[in-house]
């Protein structure tokens, strides 16, 4: 899989990742572990490295850490939570569990979620990262009402990451944050690539255009995510799925030729005529 580099580091890191709201959500069920088990070996095996959970989203954070367990893969994962609360203590003692429940000594990465209480944890979270609890400290939102917020954080340069929503859909980061964050050497992981899924309803039925094959895509999934990790902003996208097949659609996406600006563009003109 092809990588993009953390800007603040020079660490290397795949294009596409894992994003585990609602899917990872699984509780004690075998035959969901047992699915999601196969998607974290494809994620894998196909050369990623990321996965992001929190502790919104139910026992998500619990089943990453027993998975990545029972299956030795904690050496090759990158793995990211958040903390979303408010208040000193009650966010230590949040991130302390996300540690216990992810059975990680150190999180690769930890974001404020939806910037909940922001100035606080970002104090804590510096402090976490100069004691090696934690290697990178991010922030995040998912909808284009936070930008503003955003755009002002990045520009203090205390984020090593800040993960947003962008897709062919919701373009509105292409304007200004993308570009911010680029050129403040802030790492941008992007949350719903795919819309939720909702982009495909746009595309049902539809056979994907013949030049798709200029850039090495053979579904839709990899039309939409090559279309978002192909922006020179975008460090990684992370897609949910619970499907091992749908993983090994969505890491493939990160092989091959990426589109160039001009079929960037060709892209979206197509989407938009559907």
């Amino acid at each position: 899989m092809l990588t993009r580099t953390i800007p603040g580091s020079g660490e290397a890191l795949p294009l596409i990742g894992l994003g585990t709201y609602r899917t990872f959500d699984a509780g004690a069920s075998v035959a969901k572990r047992t699915a999601l088990a196969e998607v974290l070996k494809t994620l894998v095996a196909c050369g990623g490295r990321m996965v992001d959970s929190s502790p919104m989203y139910g026992r998500a954070e619990g089943v990453v850490g027993d998975l990545q367990a029972q299956l030795g893969l904690r050496p090759r994962l990158f793995l990211a939570t958040k903390v979303w609360t408010s208040g000193h203590d009650a966010g230590i003692r949040q991130m302390q569990r996300s540690l216990q429940s992810m059975q990680t000594g150190t999180m690769d990465l930890m974001q404020i979620h939806n910037l909940v209480d922001v100035h606080t944890h970002t104090a804590t979270l510096e402090k976490w990262k100069q004691q090696g609890k934690i290697r990178y400290l991010g922030i995040t939102h998912y909808h284009e009402g936070a930008y503003g917020e955003l755009e002002r954080l990045i520009a203090t340069r205390r984020y090593d990451f800040v993960q947003l929503n962008y897709c062919m859909a919701e373009r509105t980061a292409e304007r200004r944050l993308l570009p911010l964050a680029h050129e403040t050497g802030v790492a941008v992981i992007v949350n719903r690539p795919l819309a939720q899924a909702g982009l495909f309803s746009r595309v049902r039925g539809k056979a994907l255009p013949p030049w798709a094959a200029e850039f090495d895509c053979s579904s839709w999934s990899q039309f939409f995510l090559k279309y978002v990790v192909s922006h020179p902003a975008v460090t990684c996208a992370i897609p949910a799925t619970s499907e091992p097949a749908h993983m090994l659609s969505n890491a493939m996406a990160g092989d091959g030729r990426l589109p160039d600006e001009p079929m960037r563009a060709r892209m979206v003109r197509h989407f938009e005529s559907l």
